[in-house]
């Protein structure tokens, strides 16, 4: 909801805002509001950001839906150590 208000008073969101939105999702295993997520991550350009891929492996993982992980972290280019421990 908050996200929403934010883009209505025109305000883009960035890495950190999504990394923020995936954590809060991954903690309370709300893998609808995390699916959402991603589909904006992937409109704003950041799915290929190491560090928003491997927030969403951590969300999907802590969500249970290790296909959705494992989809992501293959498309990690350069796979860092935090990317292999959240898978």
């Amino acid at each position: 909801q908050l996200f929403q208000q934010m883009q209505l008073h025109g305000l883009n969101p960035n890495k950190i805002t999504f990394i923020s939105i995936l954590d809060a999702c991954a903690s309370i295993a709300a893998i609808a509001e995390g699916k959402e997520a991603h589909a904006n991550i992937v409109h704003c350009g950041f799915e290929s950001d190491v560090v928003v891929a491997t927030a969403l492996v951590d969300m999907y993982g802590k969500s249970g839906s290790l296909d959705d992980a494992r989809s992501v972290f293959d498309k990690i280019q350069k796979r860092d150590v935090v990317s292999w421990t959240a898978m």
